[in-house]
């Protein structure tokens, strides 16, 4: 008896909250129905759209028949309908009239009826309460007068019509709404793009969902250049156009893991770097200012992880266009580390190469090469500038709508051709030319040593392994990653048609989402083979001898304090006058008293 009491107030406090939450009013968002006599709505609508967004993307699609003004008291009726007004102390529906609804369909579906589409059956005007009741509450404000055109009537729409265009992209609950827009007859597109009977209408060019229509005369003017697919006023949406909510989320999971990953080992070989500068003299030093450029580019993914898909590469419910003038500061600063850090790490892979080429084929020496290393500084950080600032003065910033990161070219084929591709196609084939030129000299070296000492030899094959392995885990992923912006740049436009012009022949249905993941996976890849450098014994011994060193400075039992007192010289807790005691010491009992994990320090050292 008391868990069926308890399950029933439960069950009381959950219907409670539905209905606080269904009863939220919420200001309207959709700039088509601003300024129609109320401010706030409440979702879901009658349709079972749940948030606004929804909403405005079906909405929208009636924009055409309220520009050309076919009824005074369209835009109301269908802004009732999408966006219902919401009254914080009526807790019930307030509809349109009859009336309105009869005076909206008496002067726009003639014109619907023309082009051979009818009167939406989910619109019907006998579903609404008539004027003056005193049980169902509605709105007119003509106070229920009937249509100026009172010729029509509802016989004319028993015309058949064709089907509407069914949508050839991914399955979301989106996606139904958007083509139920009509149902009973109606179209899945905008009702200003009508075709005349003749024509096939599932032929037509039109922006398709999940495409964005640029409806309000202040986007337009923004986005005035946006033409997606062959249609002008199309804008592609926030997330990616062919991939469904699972594939995105994978994608997000995907790049995020990796990215981690790249941080992770950059930051190591970063750390070994400065804990030991001496050992990595040039030719390979550029290994490390490459690793610490794909340490700050993992840290772009990172951010865009952290605040999120549409605070960095969204403009609303669109992607973010290089027409829309200065980027946010998220969408600038995760460019910065993406881009700028990524044409770097190239630049000093051919600098990498080139120094490789000078100690092996021209014979200079370690500081020959380190004289020079001003201007290698200059080459790597000055290119990349100017590119990064090319870019932002002409607004190419755009966001990536798979990956959520600002970047440029993902919106235009001929910003990615001139500012991604052609660049990393010139480092990859003048660091190529470098490390192929210095491997033809290290092969004549080889054959030198091996006749004079066989030890000299072995190093130097060992030296060829380090660099010909090391060379492989970077012109692979450099070259596959070059492959999927081709690919990309040049089935773009090609996917975008297909997808708005689904009757046009010799086009790619979609893009591959496996080369798109392997494009991210590669871009993040060599900042995580860059540890392969420094994997060897010597790093192990300076991260040992960096964290011993730290444990007897801080530890006044430590190898230092030992020696200080057992031979008189003042330790860390002694005073400049304290006692000394002088006491013979032998190996045996000194050995006795150091960590059997830290390296002995000569008495001379102390």
């Amino acid at each position: 008896m008391n868990s069926k009491v308890l399950l029933g107030i439960v069950f009381l406090a959950l219907a409670a909250t539905a209905a606080a939450q269904t009863e939220r009013c919420e200001e309207i968002t959709i700039p088509m129905c601003r300024g129609i006599g109320y401010n706030f709505t409440s979702m879901p609508n009658k349709f079972h759209h749940d948030t606004q967004d929804e909403a405005g993307l079906e909405v929208h699609q009636f924009w055409p028949l309220v520009e050309i003004h076919c009824s005074d008291d369209l835009l109301f009726f269908l802004c009732s309908l999408y966006v219902p007004i919401c009254i914080e102390d009526y807790q019930g529906q307030l509809p349109a009239c009859y009336s309105v609804c009869n005076r909206a369909r008496a002067g726009c579906a003639p014109i619907m009826h023309k082009y051979g589409f009818v009167w939406p059956e989910r619109m019907n005007c006998e579903d609404f309460p008539r004027y003056g009741d005193q049980e169902r509450l509605c709105m007119d404000a003509k106070e229920g007068a009937g249509p100026e055109n009172s010729e029509y009537s509802t016989k004319q729409e028993t015309k058949p019509v064709r089907r509407p265009p069914s949508y050839r992209g991914r399955n979301s609950k989106s996606r139904d709404r958007h083509e139920s827009v009509a149902s009973g007859g109606g179209t899945g597109h905008l009702p200003g793009q009508v075709t005349p009977s003749g024509v096939d209408d599932e032929c037509t060019c039109e922006c398709r969902f999940p495409m964005v229509p640029l409806v309000d005369a202040a986007d337009r003017k923004v986005y005035n250049a946006v033409t997606t697919g062959g249609v002008l006023h199309c804008a592609r949406p926030c997330r990616g156009t062919f991939f469904n909510k699972e594939e995105q989320t994978f994608a997000t999971f995907w790049i995020g893991l990796w990215a981690i990953i790249c941080c992770v080992s950059a930051s190591m070989t970063v750390l070994t770097f400065l804990i030991d500068p001496s050992r990595f003299r040039y030719p390979e030093r550029p290994i490390i200012f490459l690793s610490g450029c794909y340490l700050m580019v993992s840290i772009g993914y990172l951010v865009r992880l952290g605040l999120g898909h549409d605070a960095v590469a969204c403009d609303g419910q669109i992607i973010r266009y290089h027409t829309t003038g200065r980027p946010p500061a998220s969408c600038t600063i995760v460019f910065l580390l993406v881009y700028f850090f990524g044409m770097a790490s190239s630049l000093w892979w051919v600098i990498l190469t080139l120094t490789w080429l000078l100690a092996a084929g021209l014979k200079w020496g370690n500081e020959a090469i380190a004289g020079y290393s001003q201007y290698f500084h200059l080459a790597a950080w000055l290119v990349p500038t100017g590119k990064s600032i090319a870019v932002l003065a002409m607004g190419a910033v755009d966001g990536d709508p798979v990956a959520g990161v600002c970047s440029v070219g993902n919106q235009n084929v001929d910003h990615l051709r001139w500012f991604v591709i052609f660049p990393l196609c010139a480092y990859l084939l003048l660091g190529t030319s470098f490390l192929l030129a210095g491997f033809v000299s290290l092969f004549r070296i080889r054959k030198v040593i091996r006749q004079q000492a066989r030890a000299k030899a072995d190093k130097l094959e060992k030296l060829m392994i380090r660099i010909g392995v090391f060379s492989v885990l970077y012109t692979v992923p450099a070259t596959i990653t070059i492959a999927c912006y081709i690919y990309e740049q040049h089935y773009r436009e090609r996917w975008d048609r297909r997808h708005n012009c689904p009757c046009e022949a010799d086009s790619t249905n979609r893009p591959d989402y496996s080369l798109f993941m392997l494009k991210y996976f590669m871009c993040l890849v060599v900042g995580t083979t860059t540890g392969f450098w420094i994997t060897s014994v010597k790093t192990l011994e300076s991260w040992r001898r960096r964290l011993c060193s730290r444990g007897g400075r801080g530890n006044r039992g430590g190898p230092g304090s030992v020696l200080s007192q057992r031979t008189g010289t003042p330790g860390v807790g002694d005073g400049l006058y304290g006692p000394r005691t002088f006491k013979p010491l032998s190996p045996a009992s000194h050995v006795g008293h150091v960590p059997s994990s830290c390296k002995q320090v000569p008495l001379s050292h102390v």
